[in-house]
This record gives structure tokens, C-alpha cells and sequence, in this order.
């Protein structure tokens, strides 16, 4: 059974005054700094999937793509493909939003962060009480929604969205129609 270390720090401290390299999206991932090239099929997702979820947020939540989250430990630090940030939710003394504030985490898998995003980032999500995350992932062209996290590491509802068939984001009180058509597909 995994079990988060409740940690005062935030992982992203090690970094503060860091001159980190543009077009490299950074994360920790068990206390190791681990820096990938921005893909483009990820950014496509990006750019498709934000607009649709702000415009449907009308102001109850916020949407954020690749912003530092602070997680209860100084080992885990990561800045998601988009976070969708439960209304009311207020930054803590670092300027940074805490695990405790996301709604949703919407991930876009690529051949270099699979380990990462289907078994490392689940794992923590769902440790951290993260109502929603969905892994979306253009080489099988399938969203994977996960519900109902597990304090053991795991969600206990999944599902499996084509590409071409509406993402729905159950949020607390309303939901979010994502249009997945335009996802872009890889065959790698």
C-alpha cells in the first residue's frame, strides 16, 4: 500500500531561483527533478481541450495548464496538462494552489510520461483524494476517465472514451462536455 508523506515543504522549493530551460515542462516525480521536451500532440490537446472547459466554468473554478500544484509532500511536484481548480479555492502562502483545490486533472499521455501519467501520477492523485483524473492519450486515441479515488492509490471506476465521442467531467454540482473529434491522433 502506498502511503503520501504529509510534508510542510513543497517540492517545487528545490527549483526557487532555478534558470530552467524554455520549452521543457518540469516535474518531480519521487523526489527526482525530471524534465521533458513539450510534445506537440500534447499541446493540440491543450489547445482544444481549455477553451471548451473555461467557457463551461463561467466563472464557478478556474482552469490551469502546466502551473506548479502543491502536493502533500516534498518528494511530488507536479504542474498538469490542465487542472480545473474548485470554485472558492484560495492560493497558500507560496502564491500556489494545493492538491486539496483540484476538481479534475486531465493528463495527456505520450510515449516518454506513460509510467508516469498511468501509474505514478494515478497513484498520487488518487492518494490525494482527486475526484477526477482522465489520461488522454492520442496514440490509442481513448480518454480514461477515473472516479472515485481510493486512499490505497487507486480509483475505483474507469472508463474508456474514443476519440470523436464527448469527454464528460462530472465536477461537484455541474459538468463539462469536452468535444474530443478534434484531438490530435498519433500513431506512435
Amino acid at each position: 500500500m502506498a502511503t503520501i508523506l504529509m510534508d510542510t515543504s513543497s517540492a517545487w522549493d528545490v527549483l526557487d531561483g532555478a534558470n530552467l530551460p524554455e520549452g521543457f515542462r518540469v516535474e518531480i516525480t519521487n523526489g527526482k527533478i525530471i524534465m521533458t521536451p513539450q510534445g506537440e500532440q500534447r499541446w493540440k490537446v491543450i489547445l482544444r481541450a481549455a477553451p471548451q472547459i473555461e467557457q463551461q466554468l463561467a466563472g464557478h473554478g478556474d482552469i490551469l495548464s502546466d502551473v506548479m500544484i502543491d502536493f502533500p509532500s516534498s518528494l511530488w511536484g507536479y504542474a498538469p496538462d490542465l487542472a480545473i481548480i474548485a470554485p472558492g479555492s484560495e492560493r497558500n502562502k507560496r502564491g500556489r494552489f494545493e492538491w486539496h483545490s483540484l476538481e479534475a486533472v486531465l493528463e495527456t499521455v505520450s510515449l516518454s510520461t506513460r509510467d508516469n501519467d498511468f501509474e505514478k501520477k494515478l497513484r498520487m492523485y488518487a492518494e490525494c483524494a482527486i475526484p477526477l483524473y482522465v489520461i488522454i492519450d492520442p496514440s490509442e486515441h481513448v480518454c480514461a476517465i477515473h472516479r472515485r479515488p481510493t486512499r490505497r492509490g487507486t480509483y475505483e471506476e474507469q472508463e474508456r472514451i474514443p476519440f470523436g465521442k464527448d469527454l464528460v467531467l462530472p465536477l461537484e454540482g455541474r459538468e463539462i462536455v469536452v468535444k474530443t473529434d478534434g484531438f490530435p491522433r498519433s500513431e506512435s
